[in-house]
Parts: structure tokens; sequence; C-alpha cells
């Protein structure tokens, strides 16, 4: 009987990435490189692998297993800010709408409307979906009679990383559990 790694493609062994003092790097999106990428940072001496996959692949002079969960060798010390982007908007919003409370249809809405000043930065947009943000249109909460669930703040980058831990992704190789903390029983 062949091992699921044995025959997995080479493209499906991505390599959980942690920082030199072994936390993964981000875990939402979950910090992954490719395979390629592992394999180079190993070649270049700028990774230690902690894991590895029964995968192997093969050159003329060597033979390598590909490498499952890598850690750096230096530090790379995270900014204390993330950027703004919607994406991290939305994972600071927990992919909720601020007004209603539900996921679908997000997108963001300045809670001062930039036609009365307001401008876009982390304290005047919040994840709005679609209904909301058209039910408020150009006017401040207090004028749509709507009430913000969370004021919204500039997050640090540790926020962002503790927000993201309430989203594991779809799959989760065996070999990077011991090193994510997400609740294994929802990854079930």
């Amino acid at each position: 009987m062949y091992h699921p790694d044995l025959i997995r493609h080479p493209d499906n062994c991505p390599a959980l990435v942690l920082n030199a003092d072994y936390k993964p790097l981000s875990y939402y999106p979950l910090s992954l490189w490719p395979w390629q990428t592992a394999v180079k940072a190993v070649f270049l001496d700028r990774v230690s692998i902690i894991n590895h996959y029964e995968r192997e692949i093969r050159s003329p002079t060597c033979a390598m297993k590909l490498p499952s969960v890598i850690a750096l060798k230096q530090y790379v010390r995270p900014s204390e800010y993330p950027a703004f982007t919607r994406f991290n908007l939305f994972l600071r919003d927990r992919f909720q709408c601020q007004y209603c409370g539900i996921s679908r249809d997000l997108t963001f809405d300045h809670v001062i409307p930039r036609t009365q000043g307001g401008r876009t930065t982390w304290e005047n947009v919040a994840a709005a979906c679609a209904p909301c943000n058209l039910k408020k249109g150009g006017r401040t909460p207090m004028e749509a009679g709507m009430h913000l669930h969370v004021t919204p703040i500039r997050p640090t980058n540790w926020q962002l990383h503790e927000n993201g831990r309430a989203f594991p992704p779809n799959y989760l190789h065996d070999s990077w559990r011991d090193w994510l903390y997400w609740d294994i029983e929802l990854l079930a």
C-alpha cells in the first residue's frame, strides 16, 4: 500500500514556514511556501528542516524528501502594524458586517463618509455587507440610525494574528499540527 505522500504531486506539498522562534510567520493566511521556494531556502542554508513529507525529489546527484515544516535561521521581526488592505480590514472585523453581523457580500464602509471629509484610515473604515452599506449611504451611522458593533481601530499585527487563528484552513498536513494552535476538533 502506498503512503499518500509518496504519490502526492510536489505542487501539493507546501512547507509551513516558522520564524526562528518556531512560531508561524502568519496564521491567516497561513505562512506556506511552495516546495521550490522551500528547497531553494534549504540549499541556501536560510532554513532548517523540522519535518518532511515522504515525497522525494531527485536530481542527477542527490535526492531529498520535500520539507513539510521549515524554520527560518534568522528571526524576522514582524512590523508592529499591518498594511491597510481590504483583506486585513475584513480580518480585523472577523469577516462580519459591523452593522448587522452577517458574513456575506462584504464591502468596506467609511464611517464618516468621504463626502463629509472622512478619510480611508483604519479608524474610519469598517466591514459592511452590501445591503447595510447601501442603507447607510453617504450618512454617518447616527444619521442613518445604525449602530457599529465595534468602533474601528488601527490593529496591531498581533491582533490580526490572533483574529486569524479563528479561521483555520481547510487542510492541515499532520506534520504541521504541533506548530499551529487551532482547536483540532474544529479541523476534524
